[in-house]
């Protein structure tokens, strides 16, 4: 939905197809299935404009343009690894309505050798229905932050291209040019490399993200401050400050998935991934860790209390509940006999689908409520509206001024000096 969005801003003409009939006729509508800042308005404009179009037509799709994007999910398999069914239906329905040159782009994030896969379903179905139409495969692989995907778009870092055809080199030079103006950011290489480079950037942050996470386990058993750690490390500029915020876990839509799909590609050729296993399991533990905090608090006897969470998605400005950590301390909660009272500045609805109604479970309009007559505060989610709040109405509303921090967003000492029993990670 960015991706087309973005295209048609800068004048592309961009149809997009997909199955849902009540999808496509709420875009119409101007209504977006999911949270992105500055998405909606974007793809109103470019919708009312005439550059965005959107339909259930594949015919339609597949006839609009020489470019064709597939860009569907591709969620973990039983066995762990990327599922390729979605991909490789669309391939199937590009190559059963296609009667001139496409270049077939994956988008999605796909395991290495999924271009020859997508390749040999097109010639498959073109040599069944006895065409012979030209056609490229090509891997061009997303790099966008939910939350930040807009403007990742606009002004992205990095274009990887994975491709052998000097043709798809050309097209999508002249597709993304003016993305490129300021300085090259394309990059060319073939596509099985171009397919590893996703999952290696993702697997490469989690393990960035796991690596923190248990530095902040050790420096709590040696009485250190992981905080004060971060600032030493993070001014090497071989290190860097970014990802290396502990926390209780990362989730979303990409970095559990992905791990997984990787470290199952590297099983399936006998190659024994260590390195990821390792931040598998790392990020498994660490989600765990703000429950143990709480059992250890209230040393285990957690039936009948009622604790405020503030947070509910995998990461701020989204409503994407994934593998969010806020659900993996829910469940905890629950199977103790808590309640809970929850805040998420966008992922109620979210949480609503996931869970339905349930006695155990309010879903509060604000996050003041969520505190009221609550035994304890957890935070699974730095929304920047939780940085600054009134500690004094906190403590007002709260039956006890306790408070998890799963994200380390207050300063110990002073959270001693309001009075509050602080709980956070690593510190």
């Amino acid at each position: 939905m960015v991706q087309a969005a973005v295209l048609a801003e800068v004048g592309h003409d961009v149809v997009c197809v997909d199955i849902d009939q009540s999808k496509v006729d709420n875009l119409k509508k101007g209504i977006i299935p999911i949270y992105e800042p500055g998405l909606e308005p974007l793809v109103k404009e470019n919708y009312e404009a005439g550059r965005l179009h959107f339909t259930t037509n594949a015919q339609e799709g597949v006839e609009h343009g020489k470019i064709q994007f597939i860009a569907v999910g591709t969620p973990p398999d039983e066995d762990g690894s990327a599922d390729l069914q979605y991909v490789l239906a669309v391939a199937e329905t590009i190559a059963t309505h296609m009667n001139d040159h496409k270049i077939i782009v994956d988008k999605s994030t796909v395991p290495v050798g999924t271009g020859d896969k997508v390749k040999a379903k097109v010639a498959e179905v073109l040599a069944s229905r006895g065409v012979d139409h030209p056609f490229h495969i090509c891997s061009n692989p997303e790099f966008l932050k939910e939350g930040a995907a807009v403007n990742d778009c606009m002004k992205p870092d990095r274009i990887v291209v994975g491709t052998d055809s000097d043709d798809v080199i050309d097209t999508m030079r002249e597709l993304y040019a003016p993305f490129n103006r300021n300085h090259d950011r394309m990059i060319f290489m073939d596509v099985k490399s171009a397919e590893l480079t996703k999952y290696a950037a993702n697997c490469m942050l989690a393990t960035k993200i796991s690596f923190m996470n248990e530095m902040a386990g050790l420096a709590e058993k040696l009485g250190a401050d992981i905080e004060m750690v971060r600032q030493g490390i993070g001014s090497d500029p071989r290190i860097g400050y970014h990802f290396i915020y502990p926390g209780c876990g990362y989730g979303g839509s990409c970095f559990p998935k992905d791990v997984q799909a990787l470290k199952r590609t590297a099983e399936e050729i006998d190659f024994e991934p260590l390195m990821l296993r390792a931040v598998e399991n790392r990020n498994a533990k660490q989600k765990e860790v703000l429950f143990n905090k709480i059992s250890g608090h209230y040393k285990g006897d957690l039936a009948g209390k009622t604790f405020a969470i503030w947070g509910l998605s995998f990461k701020p400005n989204t409503d994407d509940m994934r593998d969010a950590p806020s659900r993996v301390l829910m469940e905890a909660l629950w199977e103790r006999g808590a309640k809970v009272q929850a805040y998420d500045p966008e992922a109620m609805e979210e949480a609503q689908r996931i869970y339905g109604v349930r006695d155990d479970l309010q879903l509060c309009g604000t996050r003041q409520a969520a505190l009221k007559g609550a035994d304890a505060l957890v935070i699974c989610t730095e929304w920047k509206q939780f940085w600054a709040p009134d500690f004094e109405l906190m403590a007002e509303l709260l039956n006890e001024a306790v408070l998890f921090d799963g994200r380390n967003l207050f300063d110990p000492a002073m959270m001693k000096r309001k009075g509050f029993v602080y709980s956070a990670i690593g510190r």
